[in-house]
């Protein structure tokens, strides 16, 4: 079993600097095989908001994976977000905008989906079909994952519509193999197989920092995968500024696709209490006593910037110098 930690939207710039520890401890003591995070690190995409996200990433022990999401390009600087918009996401996150990662347990395929001209529609790249497809051909039994920032398709209630061809994005990657695919974008939280795609579990991860929530609680996801069984819990904010276990999602799949299989049996199933109809919005349960902070790493591939260890605030600076990015 293979275990992943799901961020998305952490919106430096416009955060709650009240939760950094908690999640940088919940994250650390869940020990993930990999640590995924859908894009949108920053609120604004400046030179201070990328050294904060940074400074967090710093603090995150074992394996990183990450896409950049719309509000990592300058939405206020048209000529850098058409010319130059990944220049800084390269600088301070990862020089890699579409990384994929292997194991003996799972194959993760990032997928950059932000389009520099229509700043909040998405777009599927021509060739994010065929990648994917090449590296699940090669995976063996190994569970097949894709991570994106914009969905491939349209939760009841959202604003934000999905992007062009989102529908076929989604019967290519199933056509390629993909058991999940991980997004963000909307502040939402999502656990669920596709509706024309049952093969294809669709899960969408909260805003784990940010202040603009839409109707929950900061959260994000933990998941636990074997090849046909996988188990996913969302960890939302409780009453203490903890990430408090909420009741886990469990799917077996078979020949009609993802199913889901009553109570879980991991460590997010053994103390959560499957009593909430509306987990993230109901009591959640406490997650298990926070260990040690991990010793300061960059991302996979990434060693990260000797100057921004413990040296970088991790609360806004002045709003001269705001400018100054």
């Amino acid at each position: 079993m293979s275990r992943i930690v799901h961020l998305s939207d952490l919106h430096f710039g416009r955060t709650d600097p009240a939760l950094f520890a908690p999640l940088v401890e919940a994250v650390n003591g869940l020990k993930p095989d990999l640590t995924v995070i859908s894009g949108d690190f920053t609120q604004r995409a400046r030179v201070w908001q990328f050294e904060e996200a940074r400074a967090f990433l710093n603090r995150l022990s074992g394996p990183v994976l990450s896409v950049p999401g719309n509000h990592d390009t300058p939405l206020d600087n048209p000529f850098m977000r058409f010319l130059m918009p990944w220049k800084r996401y390269r600088r301070f996150i990862s020089r890699e905008l579409e990384p994929e990662f292997r194991s003996d347990d799972m194959a993760v395929v990032g997928v950059n989906t932000v389009n520099r001209f229509a700043w909040q529609q998405g777009r599927m790249p021509k060739h994010a079909l065929s990648r994917a497809k090449k590296a699940f051909v090669e995976a063996g039994d190994a569970a097949r994952i894709v991570v994106l920032h914009h969905p491939l398709e349209q939760l009841p209630g959202a604003r934000k519509p999905v992007m062009r061809g989102a529908s076929k994005a989604v019967e290519g990657f199933a056509e390629a193999g993909a058991d999940i695919v991980l997004s963000g974008h909307i502040h939402n939280t999502h656990i669920a197989p596709f509706t024309n795609y049952p093969h294809v579990l669709f899960v969408q991860a909260g805003t784990v920092l940010s202040t603009r929530l839409r109707g929950e609680k900061n959260s994000f996801n933990l998941i636990d995968i074997d090849r046909d069984r996988v188990e996913i819990a969302a960890l939302a904010v409780d009453e203490a500024g903890r990430f408090a276990y909420t009741p886990p999602h469990v799917f077996r799949k078979g020949g009609e696709g993802w199913i889901a299989a009553g109570t879980g049996t991991s460590v997010a199933a053994s103390i959560a209490e499957a009593s909430s109809d509306s987990a993230l919005q109901g009591e959640p349960v406490l997650a298990p006593p926070e260990g040690e902070l991990a010793p300061m790493t960059g991302q996979t591939g990434e060693p990260g910037r000797s100057d921004m260890d413990e040296t970088i605030n991790l609360t806004p600076p002045s709003p001269r110098a705001a400018r100054g990015g």
